[in-house]
């Protein structure tokens, strides 16, 4: 008994220590070959955001927490068409974790959020832990909000050239680099989430990415957006 403690303990600070590392540069390299892609940064990333990450999820837990949730992302997790709430059914954990943590130190500011992202109102970091793997476990959205599809090439044709080494092919995003899935995300909450990056206004996004969705339109972002909310 004592050996197999010494060896579980070992593993996690192996993989804490693996972790670390690859927050501290892995990130910010991969943003270097693809910015337009890199929303996530990590110089925020801190000890919390990891004991998070590495805490075993009671999933029913997380259940009974999203009722909280439910109220604003709906009890699907599909949120609204209109783009005021978006889809996080089935987003990557990791990805929901540290958006929670932006918003609670206000790297992200999103005034409703704030109450939620208290460790202490959600059951501390196990509570954290639990509801985002739930979500995580929540079918996607069958029926997003999209665009009028008439950029949908263009949107396509600026995705696979700035954004698809990052997100991946299908956009599915990638939860160990904290990159988020957006196929199938509301075409009017990306549309104003590329705005906010590239305006400035949403202050946890990127460097190198904010460089380069400075030089996009509205009409490109709006591309972009539309052809994303119709992948699925």
């Amino acid at each position: 008994m004592y050996f197999n403690h010494l060896a579980k303990k070992s593993i996690q600070e192996a993989r804490r220590h693996t972790l670390k590392r690859f927050l501290a540069g892995g990130i910010l390299a991969l943003a270097g070959f693809t910015p337009l892609c890199a929303i996530s940064t990590n110089a925020n990333i801190g000890e919390n955001i990891i004991q998070a990450i590495e805490l075993e999820p009671n999933i029913e837990n997380g259940k009974e927490i999203y009722n909280l949730c439910s109220t604003c992302h709906m009890k699907d997790g599909w949120g609204k068409k209109d783009g005021s709430f978006p889809v996080i059914a089935g987003q990557h954990r990791n990805v929901l974790i540290k958006q929670m943590a932006d918003i609670r130190s206000r790297n992200r500011d999103n005034p409703t959020m704030y109450p939620f992202t208290d460790p202490k109102e959600i059951g501390g970091l196990q509570g954290i832990s639990d509801v985002t793997a739930y979500i995580e476990t929540m079918q996607k959205a069958p029926d997003p909000g999209v665009g009028d599809g008439k950029n949908v090439e263009l949107g396509k044709s600026i995705y696979s050239k700035q954004c698809i080494h990052c997100h991946g092919n299908n956009a599915e995003g990638n939860n160990e680099a904290f990159f988020p899935g957006l196929s199938g995300q509301h075409h009017a909450y990306l549309l104003r989430q590329l705005k906010w990056i590239r305006d400035g206004y949403r202050k946890n996004a990127n460097d190198a990415m904010l460089k380069e969705v400075k030089t996009l339109s509205d009409a490109e972002l709006d591309a972009v957006a539309d052809y994303l909310s119709r992948l699925r």
